[in-house]
């Protein structure tokens, strides 16, 4: 069966406590190279088949559903690759 991924992050403007927490855990741990980490929400949603109405019906439980449009963003909805 089809999966869709929709990934949600933060939006640019907010500060990322999650994120500033694991970029300060990398730079512990001696990766120096990594400057910054944002972290955010992926969701793997099982569907029947792909189609544009329910990519849409998709896109629009993750705007009003799985995400908080107050501080994040829905970056995308998009068809999982093959596993």
């Amino acid at each position: 069966m089809p999966i869709l991924v929709v990934d949600v992050m933060p939006k640019a403007e907010l500060l990322d406590p999650q994120g500033k927490a694991v970029h300060g855990a990398l730079s512990r741990l001696g990766h120096a190279a990594v400057s910054g980490v944002r972290v955010g929400k992926r969701f793997e949603i099982t569907i029947d088949e792909v189609t544009p109405e329910v990519i849409d019906d998709v896109t629009t439980v993750a705007g009003e559903i799985l995400s908080n449009s107050v501080i994040e963003d829905v970056v995308s909805v998009r068809e999982a690759d093959a596993r």
